[in-house]
């Protein structure tokens, strides 16, 4: 066999020295390619993490087993000997960018797994990396430079289980300086001044929102193969949205990414307000018990929410209940000028059936109205005492769009949780219910103004720029803002920390666009663009020029979705006949593929399994072509 030439750059030489020339044969596996790479270089050192980059097909050669002749390499290659770990500026939601090792040489999806066990994170399969937003830079901020948290002599830990020393990873307890980035990452930070919110990128339309989504990383390749090189920044955020037991174990580190700027309500503005003054008042690292605390009451939480998973057997066996009352029911048709109309209503099981009064309720019903998989909003103003619901049914034809107005604040609460649960398929007699009805109550208790209560103190240390949405800004001055916050505070001051946590992360929750990432898509047949939301448990088809919700499907209706790589087309089809397409105007339709690959992996675990990860399932399931 012949001999020849390969040329490999060795990164720990510097960038000015030459390349290595070594003799080889096609017959030479990988392996042995590196051990004379590391005779010719004369360093002694520990090369166990390097590996080999083929520069011109963009991929690594970690196979050492494999020869030259099987991997296609020949004398015009251009191989780097470089390390598979290398620095990395990471971004976290709370606007603190820590610089980490990270591994280069693995799939993102290990990536991410192999920083959630550095930082003590649970479930990385709902974590993703993602491009930053590309910042404009004035002339008078040329000189600023981010603030960096080191955390590059922390060692890579291997295991799934972590070691814990005086209440935090024992990585951590090595050296004072990631002992401090631990306990600053660990607390929740003081809020930042209005002039670093200014500077945040907020999306100002659906479109915007479109972008955000073009930057996620391919789960399945590696980062150097996305173009990522040493100390690149990328943002660490969640991908997938579920429910409150998913929360992290560094609680602080995401709940200060929920920006309020989304937020329509002072409600939620006075409940982070009221998390930040406990939360700097306390030390959350001294000790686990608050952790431990918040983790269970989550669990109880998900636990009434959701509802006993074994109830299904009391269901079959108990009449349904149903609730019996007038309520004013409007139908929005273009050029109409009829108002709502009164009309005697049924909810029974999944439907809402209405007739003309209540003595014809023994009759057929004027119309019945199946919830089941329609979207539910709230349209309520406490103060101006409107307490209406907003129904988007599916129809073959597309949404009808009904309001229901209620005459107070306990009609609504019923209604409104009879209306969520039947949108999810759940009937009155589910054990959620009553739990729905309080959460309600105590959304409504929290937005209605005591009038009645002492003066308003104030409090000039109140930054209203982190709390209320720049929406409420535009209307009011901060000296206005803060007394009405300090008004509100009174109903939720008496709340602990943990009580605190879990009621912002339900308000969180509820809001209608909770947890929906957007993409711009051309469905088939179709000569324009429009929206599709994902969320986990339904797609739904924004109409781009209007924004309103055209159709609704259920993943709980589909039976098979279908990717057509050589035209990046997505198909899917449902229950009834029913299948669409579509292809991605701005984003990869592999990341629409990861998505709904995601959220149906996260539906098939059971509550005892979400701790353990079926990697091969998740990697079947998202991976697309790339994972065969």
């Amino acid at each position: 066999m012949a001999a020849w030439d390969l040329t490999v750059t060795v990164e720990d030489l510097g960038p000015d020295a030459p390349p290595i020339q070594i003799s080889v044969t096609s017959e030479l596996h990988i392996g042995g390619v590196i051990l004379k790479l590391v005779e010719k270089t004369n360093l002694k050192k520990d090369w166990s993490d390097h590996a080999l980059w083929w520069e011109q097909k963009q991929q690594w050669l970690l196979r050492t087993g494999w020869t030259l002749d099987k991997c296609g390499v020949h004398a015009d290659a251009r191989l780097v000997f470089t390390p598979q770990h290398k620095p990395l500026r990471l971004g976290l939601p709370n606007g603190v960018t820590l610089k980490m090792r990270a591994c280069f040489s693995s799939s993102a999806f290990r990536t991410v797994m192999g920083i959630c066990r550095v930082l003590n994170l649970r479930h990385p399969e709902e974590l993703s990396l993602l491009r930053p937003v590309e910042e404009k830079k004035k002339k008078k901020d040329k000189d600023s430079s981010e603030e960096l948290y080191d955390l590059t002599d922390v060692p890579l830990t291997a295991g799934s289980v972590q070691a814990l020393y005086d209440g935090m990873p024992a990585h951590f307890a090595d050296s004072p300086k990631t002992e401090a980035v631990y306990k600053m990452l660990s607390v929740s930070l003081p809020s930042p001044a209005p002039e670093a919110i200014a500077k945040l990128y907020r999306p100002a339309s659906v479109v915007d929102k479109t972008h955000i989504h073009t930057r996620w990383l391919n789960s399945s390749r590696s980062l150097m193969q996305q173009g990522i090189r040493e100390n690149d920044k990328l943002w660490l955020r969640r991908a997938v949205w579920l429910r409150l037991k998913k929360l992290k174990s560094i609680f602080s580190l995401f709940i200060k990414g929920i920006n309020t700027k989304a937020f329509t309500s002072l409600s939620h503005s006075l409940i982070q307000y009221h998390i930040g003054k406990l939360s700097l008042s306390q030390d959350m690292v001294s000790s686990c018990q608050g952790m431990d605390d918040l983790e269970s009451a989550l669990k109880s939480l998900e636990v009434k929410m959701v509802g006993d998973s074994n109830s299904t057997d009391t269901l079959e066996n108990m009449t349904a209940p149903e609730l019996n009352d007038y309520l004013k029911i409007f139908r929005p048709k273009r050029l109409t000028l009829k108002g709502y109309k009164q009309y005697w209503c049924k909810f029974q099981d999944t439907s809402i059936s209405y007739y003309k009064s209540s003595e014809d309720r023994y009759g057929e019903p004027i119309q019945q109205l199946n919830l089941k998989g329609c979207e539910v909003a709230p349209d309520v103003s406490v103060a101006g005492q409107k307490f209406c619901i907003r129904l988007l049914i599916p129809a073959p034809e597309g949404m009808n769009e009904i309001y229901l107005r209620c005459e107070n604040e306990k009609q609504y609460s019923q209604w409104m949780a009879a209306c969520k649960l039947a949108s999810k398929g759940l009937m009155l007699l589910d054990s959620s219910y009553q739990n729905e009805v309080k959460n309600i109550q105590t959304f409504l208790a929290m937005q209605r103004s005591n009038s009645a209560g002492p003066a308003a103190q104030t409090d000039e240390s109140i930054n209203t720029h982190s709390l209320v949405s720049p929406r409420y800004h535009k209307k009011y001055k901060p000296k206005q803002l803060t007394p009405r916050i300090l008004e509100a505070y009174q109903n939720v001051a008496q709340l602990s920390l943990t009580s605190a946590i879990l009621k912002f992360l339900q308000i969180w929750q509820a809001l209608p666009d909770f947890g929906i990432s957007y993409f711009m898509v051309r469905f088939k047949g179709s000569r324009k663009d429009e929206v599709l939301g994902i969320t986990n448990n339904r797609l739904i088809r924004i109409d781009l020029g209007i924004g309103d919700v055209v159709k609704t499907w259920r993943y709980n209706n589909m039976r098979q979705w279908n990717v057509n790589w050589d035209i990046r087309q997505v198909a899917i089809e449902f229950d009834g006949n029913i299948n669409i397409a579509f292809t991605c105007v701005n984003a990869d339709c592999k990341v629409v593929h990861e998505y709904i690959g995601g959220y149906i992996f996260m539906s098939t675990r059971s509550r005892q399994q979400s701790d353990t990860l079926n990697e091969e399932l998740f990697h079947k399931l998202t991976g697309g072509h790339e994972a065969l």
